[in-house]
This record gives C-alpha cells, structure tokens and sequence, in this order.
C-alpha cells in the first residue's frame, strides 16, 4: 500500500502555544494543549467557551453501550462498528447520536481541521443553518439541488417564509462578502466554518457515510485575480495533505471535474476502500489518479489483425433498441456495436459516437465542444435529427446535418453495428470510411479498469474509493449571481474570484475505520481515538491490582495522556474483547501474578503479542509511547499500511 499513503513526518503541534490562565475560571496555570475553545451553536445564538479537555475517565462513569452482534441493517465493516463499539447510535435513516465515544473521536478529528486550516490562514466564523430560499433563487441552486435541498416553511405574522438548511454555504457567504468587502485592499481573504450541513438523502445508507445531517469544514477563498486563486487554492491543497496525515489516513489526491467554470484545477481526497461509492483511477507506475468523472485515457490502439470488410447490411430489428437487446439479437458482442448519441451542446444537437461496451463521459463531452451546458437531447429532437425514435440511431443517413465526432476507440471497430435512422432496423458490416465520417475524434468514454495510463506507459486501475475532502477553483459564478464585487487598483469594479474547500468530518472517521479493522474491531490511531491508552485490572475486586491501576490512571492522566480506567466487575475476557472492539491504542493490563513479580503488561493494539514492564516504569513508557506517537504515527502507519513513508505530490 506504499502507494497510497500521503504522510508527511512532522505532525504539527496545537497552534497555540506557551500556558494560559484564567483565574477567574479558577485555573491558574493549564498547559496550552490541554485547552481546547469550543464554539457552541443553539438556537439563541453562539456561546464562546473555553473548557478543559477532559484526559481521564473510569469506564463505570461514562456511557460505553458496545453491542455483542452486528445490528440489523448495518451493511459494511465502518457502520458495524461504530455501532458495536458504542460510538454512534441510530435515530432514524440518515440520522445519528454520537456517544461520548464517538463524540471524542469526532472532536479530535475536528481539532486537527481547526488548527491546520488556523496555521494556513484561514479564518473561523460559523454561519447559521437556515437560509432564505431567495438567495438559493439568485445562484440557480434551488432548482439544481431539487429534492436534495432542504425546504422548510416557518410561519411568520400570518405569511409562510420558505428557507433552506444549508448543504453548504456558497450563498451565505458571498453575501457576507457583497456586504463587507468592497475593496482590494481588504483581499486575500479565506473564511471557515465547523458545522452541520443538510441534505435530503433520498437513500441514507453505510452508516455515517451518507446521511442527511453531518458535519462538514467549508472554507471559502475570495481573491481579486486567477493567481490570487491559485495561491489561496495551494494553501489549502496543503492543508488538506497536513490534515489527512495527521489523521493518519492512507489517502490519494485525485484529479476531478471543475465544471465549466471556476478554471481547470479541482482535486478530490480520496481513501481507497472496498466499499467506497466514488470510483477512481490511479495508476501506480507514475501516481497519476483522477475520479472517472476526470479520468483522461491514454493512447489506444486496435487488432493488428487484418480483417475484410463486409458488405453494408440492413436488417430487421423490431423493439430492439438497448446495447444487450441488439447484441443478444444478432449474436454479437457489446464492443462489436457503435452507439449514437444525441445531445444538446448549449442547446444546439451534436452528436457523439461511442462503441457499444463504453460509457460516455459527457464533461469530456461537453469540453470537446466547447459547450459550457451539455444534456442528452429530447426524443422529439432524437427524432428530428435521426429521422428514428430513440434506441436507433446510427452515423449512416442522419436526416439533419449536425457536428459528429467520436470517440478514439471508434476508430478501430471494423465490421460493426448501428442505428439505422429507422424505427425498428440496425445496419450490420459498417465501417468508418467508407459508410461514414466525423469531423473530430476525441476522449469522450469514461475510464475503465486497464486502460492505458495518460501520463505515463502504465496501466489505470480502477479502484472504489471514499471521499474526504475536495478542493475547488469556483472563479465568479456566485460573486456575479450575487454581486460580489470590488474596486481594482484601477477603480474598476469586478467580480470577486473565488474557491471553495469541503471536508466531511464524519466521514474522516468512518473512511479511517472502514480501512484500518481487523476481526476483533476498531484499529484507532492515537491521533483520533477516543482514549490513547486503556488500563485494565484483570481483577477489579483485588484491593492492590484496583490501587495499582488508578495509580497509573491517575499519572497517566497528569501527564496528560488520555486514559481510560476499566474498573467493571466483570470477567477479563469481556474487558479484552471490549477493548479491542473499540479500538483503543494502547493497554495496561494489571495481572495479580504480573503484580507480584513488580510487572505490568503493555500492548499496541495492532501488535500480536504484549511486552512486560517494570510496574515503576510503566507510566513514563506508555506516555512517551503515546506523545511519540502523536506526532509521528509511526507505529501505527508501520503495522496497518506497512510504510511510514509518503511520496511526493
């Protein structure tokens, strides 16, 4: 896996430094990294506060329901385990309660976000959930979005006012900047945000993956040029690697869609998993990887055999009209047929020829005619350009004279099958050339697994993946829908520039999870579990073993390592099992015969056996055990991905 993992060594430190105090909160002294300030969001507004994080925790105090069996209709391993390792609790479809478990592990995922996207820069606001619909109205998003957006009327003074729950914030943001930034001077600028998004999934499913309330970081860059954009774009492509690293996540940076506007750079992180929904392409030889929305292809070449060309036929095919349907009718293969498609290239009919196996990729297709909108056309208009209804198509005879260009692979298909501009009837033994032309050949198929890679002599292969984070070249498309303008050097007044920069949150731990588990449960990393350490007497109701082990709770904890007392009066097997189901990194057991030889046993949890240690140095090892590894991730890296190597960007 030496190729998907993007860490970097140096595990930055909390952006705050030296010791704060606040007497009146009755702290007088309080190492830095022991504060955490949280922002708290409720329906009468923010409430800033400054708490300490809490390091230490007897299992009897908190609230730890981990499940024996998989839940009904948990259907992959992330899902599953959040679930049996008490960190998530189902309160509908797309829905979810995060337990104290759950909820340390999300935070610590959150902090980690906060202080990268501090140390880029950027600067932290928290916008409100609820939105006008009009402002929706101004961008198109509305319509757009469709039933994904969240509407919901509220009833005012006796009139109904529609508003939205934000699935991002675009809208709300750039009318901040409308309304506050007028000039120049006051730019670069990059604002962010930690907060719920909403999404009417029409289909919640794989757990926290794909739900309809979750927590997102969206940041928003405004610049007065592209090359303003482009140095905001690279600090936050930046970030996004120091993030993914520090969450010690085996991540690729894929190239994807920009759309047509917003300029040609927009990258995907992705993390490679077996039941990932995206699908990339990458290719190991070089590292080139791309969503398949992006994916480019690389040359292609048909059989070196000759093969004689027949004689143009035109044959029957009643009612047949899909790929399988004509290949199963006349006992030919997929890849034998070409495909004829019509499409609306800003509305104007184009079409597009495609071999009967591939799937057309219509943002290549939209680029290839320059197009900034491309739809498949209408059956009306299929007809009026084809002279046939839909499903028969062909390049021979189209009764309108429309641009035609095809894909590459097009070319190499000898003796085929298409559409005959017929209701009811294909051609068979066509051949380019001789029976038709286009005007361009192009890139216009959606990757596939052992295609030939673009950049280098290597082969693409096609891999599910799961999506963390995107980084996105906006240019003005929402600074002019909603006027979003400043005066230049020059007092000229123009559009501000913008880019936009998502990550899931939530989905940080469940992509983590989905790819670092093993038979017993959870594999955390030190960065995002719950607790670092778990200490475990194997017999609570022993009076030395029960002193022993709230003794090294208690330093552990003072040296601020956070720690976990398994104090339960229940058998040693069920507190074993529990701690490997959730995961924690590291254990203490204390043993009653471990004990009377001066020895306590100490176990990574991605390590097959545990080491003995001396009982007086125990506490010393494990914190600088876990302090090590906090900044490093080392072990953790070396055991689940085999590498604790990265490789350049």
């Amino acid at each position: 896996m030496d190729d998907l993992v993007q860490f970097r060594p140096a595990g930055l430190e909390s952006s705050f430094s030296g010791d704060l105090k606040d007497e009146s909160a009755g702290i007088t002294e309080m190492p830095a990294n022991l504060l955490r300030f949280a922002l708290t969001h409720s329906s009468y507004g923010i409430v800033f506060r400054a708490e300490v994080e809490e390091t230490s925790m007897f299992w009897t105090k908190t609230f730890i329901p981990t499940l024996k069996e998989s839940p009904e209709g948990a259907e992959i391993p992330s899902h599953v385990l959040m679930l049996r390792a008490g960190l998530i609790n189902q309160v509908m479809a797309g829905a979810y309660t995060y337990l104290p478990l759950g909820m340390r592990s999300l935070r610590k995922a959150e902090s980690i976000v906060r202080q990268e996207m501090d140390a880029a820069g950027a600067i932290e606001l928290m916008m409100p959930s609820m939105s006008p619909i009009g402002l929706w109205e101004q961008t198109g998003r509305d319509a757009a979005f469709g039933d994904v957006l969240v509407r919901v009327e509220l009833k005012r003074h006796n009139r109904k006012v529609t508003v939205v729950l934000g699935p991002t914030h675009e809208e709300i943001v750039t009318d901040l900047v409308a309304h506050h930034v007028s000039s120049y001077r006051q730019m670069p600028i990059t604002l962010y945000q930690i907060t719920p998004k909403f999404r009417n999934e029409e289909r919640p499913r794989f757990g926290v993956l794909r739900t309809s309330e979750f927590l997102m970081k969206d940041a928003y860059s405004f610049d007065t040029s592209v090359d303003g954009l482009n140095r905001s774009y690279e600090a936050m492509y930046r970030a996004y690697c120091r993030i993914f690293d520090r969450c010690c996540l085996a991540y690729l940076p894929v190239e994807a869609e920009s759309g047509p506007i917003g300029g040609d750079a927009s990258h995907e992180f992705m993390v490679p998993a077996n039941n990932g929904e995206d699908k990339i392409v990458h290719c190991q030889m070089c590292g080139y990887a791309a969503n398949l929305e992006r994916a480019e292809i690389g040359s292609r070449q048909g059989s070196d055999a000759p093969t004689s060309l027949l004689p143009l036929q035109l044959v029957a095919t009643p009612g047949v009209t899909t790929i399988e349907q004509v290949s199963n009718f006349l006992h030919c293969r997929p890849q034998d047929l070409i495909k004829t498609l019509i499409y609306l290239a800003d509305g104007q009919p184009v079409a597009v020829l495609l071999r009967g196996d591939h799937e057309a990729n219509e943002n290549k297709i939209r680029r290839a005619f320059r197009a900034k909108e491309i739809a498949l056309a209408d059956p009306r208009t299929i007809e009026e350009v084809t002279g046939a209804p839909v499903g028969f198509a062909g390049p021979i005879g189209l009764k309108k004279d429309v641009p035609l260009i095809a894909d590459y692979d097009v070319q190499y298909v000898r003796n085929g099958v298409t559409g005959a501009n017929k209701a009811d009837a294909h051609y068979c033994g066509v051949n380019l050339g001789r029976d038709f032309q286009v005007s361009q050949f192009a890139d216009l198929r959606c990757a596939v697994d052992n295609d030939p890679c673009p950049r280098c002599t290597g082969t693409l292969r096609l891999r599910p993946a799961i999506e963390v984070g995107h980084v996105f070249k906006l240019g003005t498309k929402y600074s002019e829908a909603l006027n979003a303008r400043f005066l230049d050097t020059d007092e000229q007044l123009k559009p501000i520039i913008m880019g936009c920069y998502g990550i899931g949150i939530n989905r940080i731990l469940a992509a983590l999870i989905e790819t670092t588990y093993d038979e017993n449960g959870i594999i955390w990393p030190v960065a995002l579990a719950p607790y670092e350490v778990v200490v475990i007497p194997v017999n609570v109701t022993d009076e030395r073993s029960r002193e022993v082990a709230t003794s090294l709770h208690d330093e552990l904890s003072k040296a601020g390592i956070d720690v976990i007392l398994d104090d339960r009066d229940v058998r040693a097997g069920v507190k074993f099992k529990d701690a490997d189901l959730i995961g924690f990194p590291l254990r203490i057991v204390i043993g009653e015969r471990g004990l009377a030889q001066g020895n306590v046993e100490i176990k990574w949890r991605w390590e097959k056996t545990a080491e003995m240690h001396r009982l007086e140095n125990v506490a010393s090892v494990a914190a600088e055990w876990i302090r090590e590894e906090r900044k490093t991730g080392e072990r953790f890296k070396a055991a689940v991905y085999g590498t604790t190597k990265g490789r350049d960007r």
